[in-house]
């Protein structure tokens, strides 16, 4: 089954980053984004008969589908719960492509959202094997996680930390244009990424996102339902997704993902390959993973991403940007939201929205999530109808 032109991106909305919300809820938040993303598609809450919501909902631990549903004052015919990390984001596009060529739903808001409030500590009480095998030899986190990640690509294919700053230092330029970013006008240098505090050997301070509170969603309709959008319609091309492992001590490789399955999948959907791409909206919660996706993506052999990035214009003048909003690096990660803030920022450079960092006339952009250490991967390729 092909989601080709099934269904288009015709609303979008994103709460700016911002470190804490103190007094504010995860429903709240969701409740704020989740109307400005129906107004953005011209659409009355009625029009929205499906939804796709993410895990992290601290007012609710389960039912949280109908929750929000009640929340929001809708009565979807189709609710589902997308668990995939980083890469729900993405993910709930497709799904809710998938839907409404099902005949589920014609119209779904997809949406998540992050609180981060200072008093109200979170406590890890689950067991699993990441417990059994990576914490006992100190991965006790994300940073520790991505960090062997990082060495071994550092070791296998003789690079040096310098490669990794790179990253960072091209998405804060790109920032530099967008002022809803956390750093928005604090630009570095790969000498100042190299001198930030050294977190998890090779990562540095400056390589790891910063969590931060916001919300972002969309809104997915028919493609044959467009023509009353107030926007030029963006849509679905092609979509791949791969789930391989939770914890890094079983992951197949290091140095790939199971991106580079699922993003062939979405260029074979799409009937693209990575040079027709203009816009490459790639998750990038640690600078590694963005070397990691670009080979991945077929831009470049394995080993070589910083040598690619060194050599081309990334910015909204080149031929093909990384990230022209600032990535999760540069903007801000709002925990799940940040992987749907690379559909939202994709969605504003296909219809012409996106200020000062737009590109010139892009037509496709390949839009990344990624969750549980590079184990649940969706790629996107989204097209602009106009």
């Amino acid at each position: 089954m092909s989601l080709r032109g099934v269904a288009a991106v015709v609303g979008v909305a994103e709460l700016p980053p911002r470190r804490e919300s103190p007094g504010e809820t995860g429903l709240g938040l969701i409740g704020r984004v989740a109307a400005e993303a129906v107004r953005d598609a011209g659409l009355e809450p009625g029009a929205v008969d499906g939804l796709f919501v993410g895990t992290q909902v601290g007012e609710t631990p389960q039912h949280v589908g109908v929750t929000v549903a009640e929340y929001l004052g809708l009565a979807p015919r189709v609710a589902e719960l997308v668990d995939l990390g980083g890469a729900s984001g993405p993910g709930m596009v497709w799904r809710a492509a998938a839907a409404i060529q099902a005949g589920m739903c014609t119209t779904a808001l997809c949406v998540l959202s992050a609180a981060r409030d200072p008093g109200r500590p979170l406590r890890a009480t689950n067991r699993n094997p990441i417990r059994e095998h990576d914490v006992p030899h100190g991965a006790s986190g994300a940073n520790t996680s991505y960090a062997w990640i990082a060495q071994r690509y550092l070791h296998e294919f003789r690079r040096s930390p310098a490669d990794l700053a790179l990253v960072p230092v091209l998405e804060r330029r790109n920032a530099m244009l967008n002022p809803d970013a956390i750093f928005h006008g604090r630009e570095i240098t790969v000498e100042d990424v190299l001198a930030s505090p050294m977190i998890s050997d090779p990562l540095h301070l400056l390589d790891i996102v910063m969590p931060c509170a916001g919300a972002a969603a969309v809104v997915v309709t028919s493609a044959a339902a467009t023509r009353w959008s107030p926007h030029w319609p963006v849509l679905l091309r092609g979509a791949g997704e791969r789930v391989t492992h939770r914890a890094v001590s079983q992951a197949p490789t290091l140095t790939s993902s199971p991106l580079r399955a699922a993003i062939a999948d979405a260029y074979a959907m799409a009937g693209v390959g990575p040079g027709d791409l203009d816009v490459l909206s790639l998750y990038d919660c640690y600078s590694v993973l963005v070397l990691v996706t670009l080979e991945d993506a077929g831009l470049c052999a394995p080993g070589t991403a910083a040598d690619w990035l060194a050599d081309h214009d990334v910015s909204h003048r080149g031929e093909v940007s990384l990230n022209p909003h600032g990535g999760q690096l540069a903007c801000g990660q709002a925990d799940l939201a940040g992987g749907m803030g690379h559909v939202v920022e994709a969605v504003r450079q296909l219809r012409g929205g996106a200020g000062e960092r737009q590109m010139a006339d892009p037509r496709l952009a390949l839009v990344t999530g990624n969750g549980a250490t590079m184990g649940e991967e969706v790629a996107l390729v989204l097209e602009a109808a106009g």
